[in-house]
């Protein structure tokens, strides 16, 4: 199916850029996360006369992430969780837990921007951690996690 984008999509294409992908990705994530539409001739017209409010709009989020970025960027949290007496954890340390805390502390961050390089955390001590706050802005951010005797 040939869709167009409607905002940057990583590894697929740029904003307006006209791709052949799986019907089912089409149908199923990109189309209803508003992301791309189908690529019809009306579409294609309709998208050209709405080119630079789009491109507008992508800029502004892309200079949002920016400034989010560069207060968040070097940012250590710390963390509690049950722990062994060797240091391993009752449990893990996921992505949820850290945009839990992340928000907590004022940013706006989601569960799903937050990238684990090695899977989820298992261990005490520190880690780092990537958030991937646009398609073009990631920052490494360090999750320091404590142990708590049961």
């Amino acid at each position: 199916m040939q869709i167009i984008l409607l905002d940057k999509v990583l590894n697929l294409g740029n904003l307006g850029e006209i791709v052949k992908v799986k019907d089912g990705y089409a149908r199923n994530f990109l189309i209803p996360s508003g992301r791309a539409r189908r690529a019809t001739e009306k579409a294609k017209q309709e998208f050209e006369a709405k080119r630079a409010e789009l491109e507008k709009a992508a800029a502004a989020k892309l200079a949002e992430s920016q400034a989010l970025g560069a207060k968040l960027g070097g940012t250590t949290i710390k963390l509690t969780q049950k722990a062994g007496v060797d240091g391993r954890l009752f449990g893990s340390v996921t992505n949820a837990d850290i945009a839990e805390e992340l928000t907590k502390q004022g940013y706006k961050v989601a569960k799903a921007q937050v990238r684990l390089p090695n899977g989820m955390i298992k261990t005490t001590g520190d880690n780092t951690v990537n958030v991937a706050l646009h398609t073009d802005v990631v920052v490494e951010i360090t999750v320091s996690v404590y142990g708590e005797t049961a």
